[in-house]
């Protein structure tokens, strides 16, 4: 599988994955603050933005390789790997499958643990929904609403709107091939306790979806771990307040370089 990217700089590769229901679009603030530093790349993942979705069963280890087979064809032996929310459960498939890949992890609003039956059962539910109906408002009305802190809902517009314009483009093959994927996942903490890198947790203080308790959990799991909790962003730390964001990033890559 072949997946479209977009990159920005020179130097140490980051490679960015990104949130559900979202694509690599969501990185833009990325691309631009943090290439003066690294290589930044952000690919869509199966069926968003322009990647392909493909005809394999829903999978994050599918998706995972994907990520490997995009660094083979950059010629990239290592990278450091971020993702957000499901591109957090991407990051930990790939350590689980490509370990030697890695320099170093960064996961931000994302947690280790699997689905709970409710929380599958309601992942399916959306799949269903936007197969069965193309004017299906299901993300809007449902997801939308958790992926933004009370202070960005409150105080950023445009930030609101951005994120509302990314959710409604999502093609609805992706987000139920998606859902599956995450609704399948195992639990990953004995992966994070076996990789003995670098690794920097980041979670918003008003992240409801993937709340700092779960961060804890990650960064307690992690042997080399700093975990860092953005005051006033929700789910999409990234999107809703990149400054503090790229800093955090920014720092940890400077600290692989010292």
């Amino acid at each position: 599988m072949e997946l479209a990217y977009r990159e920005a700089g020179s130097g140490q590769a980051l490679v960015l994955l990104h949130a559900f229901p979202l694509s690599s679009a969501m990185w833009l603030a990325q691309r631009e603050g943090l290439a003066a530093g690294c290589r930044v790349i952000t690919p869509d993942q199966r069926g968003f933005g322009g990647s392909p979705l493909g005809t394999d069963a829903p999978s994050l280890d599918a998706a995972a390789d994907d990520v490997a087979e995009l660094l083979d064809r950059l010629d990239l032996p290592q990278v450091v790997l971020a993702g957000l929310s499901m591109g957090g459960y991407v990051a930990m498939a790939f350590l689980r499958r490509h370990p030697e890949r890695l320099r170093a992890l960064i996961l931000a609003d994302t947690k280790a643990s699997a689905d709970a039956d409710p929380a599958r059962a309601n992942r399916e539910r959306i799949a269903a929904a936007v197969e069965s109906d193309d004017a299906s408002t299901v993300l809007v009305d449902e997801v939308l609403p958790s992926l933004l802190g009370s202070t960005t809902v409150a105080s950023r517009p445009l930030v609101s709107g951005r994120v509302r314009g990314l959710v409604q483009a999502a093609p609805a093959p992706a987000v139920a091939w998606a859902q599956r994927a995450m609704a399948a996942r195992p639990d990953s903490f004995e992966t994070l306790r076996a990789f003995a890198g670098p690794a920097l947790v980041v979670v918003g203080a008003e992240d409801a979806l993937s709340p700092p308790p779960d961060a804890e959990a990650m960064a307690a799991a992690l042997p080399q771990s700093r975990l860092v909790v953005l005051p006033e962003a929700g789910h999409l730390t990234a999107v809703e307040t990149p400054e503090a964001f790229n800093a955090e990033v920014a720092g940890f890559l400077a600290e692989l370089s010292d």
